[in-house]
């Protein structure tokens, strides 16, 4: 089936995917040329082509590079960088270069990565923040909480949620270890449930060793951890309401909406103390931050979560209040604003 997870409001054209390759560099690069292919016949309707990662960065600019700079087809490309990965190969991070210097207009979604694009790569971005959809996240008029907490044995457990699946940049194998202090410190440890799993890019030997580190620890992946998978909106928001906290030990992120979006329901948050958190999050009145890659504070902090109402109800009525702060309609306002400008100063050669 294909299409988008939610219903849209605007028109949709789908290009389909190429099979799936064996080597992340074979996926990106496959994915760059059929994309290019299906973006050529919509040139002539679409003035501006927004990107948000790589691939489709390195595609538009394909598709604008082989018209003149005087046809009036030739399409401004604007690109949206959320985060720089951590490729490995020679190929991937030059492919990675050219997606962000390529563009005619960079946005990023946070302060922090305002600056690393001017240090790194000398060049500027418009910063415009991410929002939060609350309609999206209110629960189901017929959430039966009990009923899914029970579902995965969370009975009488605290139940900690994150977001992301199991990969490097998300302190999956940190979480693991602070699980572990709390299963020694305390007599009815905590539940992990985690949702996500799909990536584009293989996390299959951090997957692997993530399963290794838990099993030598005495961390189940039953009964201490349980994997989710990927969700609708509808049930993530009811998973969203159904924890009673949310822990996010991230290494790198552009943003961190789910961050975000745990603040709206009410959930305490968790997270690690990096420049794009300390953006919006106050250690201690919104969220607790923790040093990244640190397992003993994040199991400190977890255990205070569990122990502490009062903090739970400080970080709830503080986390509430930053959300109201970001919303989808003031990130597009920002947006219209670079369209109108990028329209107006198009002008033939």
């Amino acid at each position: 089936k294909v299409g988008f997870f939610r219903e849209t409001k605007v028109p949709t054209t789908f290009i389909p995917a190429p099979e799936w390759a064996d080597t992340l560099d074979e996926r990106v690069f496959k994915s760059v040329d059929v994309l290019a292919d299906g973006l050529r016949p919509l040139l002539s309707d679409f003035p501006i082509l927004h990107t948000q990662d790589c691939i489709a960065a390195r595609a538009a600019a394909r598709v604008r590079d082989e018209l003149a700079t005087h046809d009036p087809h030739r399409p401004s490309v604007v690109r949206t960088v959320h985060h720089v990965d951590d490729f490995t190969t020679e190929a991937l991070i030059e492919c990675q270069r050219q997606a962000i210097i390529e563009p005619d207009e960079l946005i990023v979604v946070s302060r922090e990565w305002q600056g690393r694009l001017m240090d790194e790569f000398g060049l500027e971005a418009s910063v415009i923040y991410n929002g939060v959809n609350t309609a999206n996240l209110a629960p189901a008029t017929d959430l039966d909480r009990a009923g899914l907490r029970a579902s995965i044995g969370a009975d009488s457990r605290f139940l900690f949620l994150t977001v992301g699946g199991i990969e490097p940049r998300k302190g999956t194998i940190e979480m693991i270890e602070a699980l572990a202090v709390l299963k020694a410190s305390i007599e009815v440890s905590p539940l992990l449930a985690i949702v996500g799993g799909h990536s584009f890019q293989d996390h299959t030997p951090y997957r692997t060793a993530a399963f290794r580190r838990a099993e030598e620890l005495g961390v189940s992946m039953e009964h201490d951890i349980v994997q989710l998978g990927t969700i609708s909106d509808r049930l993530l928001a009811d998973w969203y309401h159904s924890a009673d906290a949310f822990v996010f030990p991230s290494v790198k992120e552009g943003w961190g909406l789910v961050a975000m979006e745990a603040l709206a329901v009410g959930l305490p948050l968790i997270a690690t103390d990096i420049p794009v958190f300390r953006e919006y999050l106050t250690d201690n009145e919104t969220a607790i931050l923790v040093p990244p890659g640190d397992h003993v504070r994040l199991a400190s902090a977890m255990r205070r979560i569990m122990e502490d109402r009062d903090t739970r109800i400080r970080l709830t009525t503080g986390g509430r209040d930053v959300a109201k702060r970001f919303t989808w309609a003031r990130a597009a306002s920002d947006h219209r604003r670079i369209y109108d400008r990028i329209r107006t100063t198009r002008s033939p050669v």
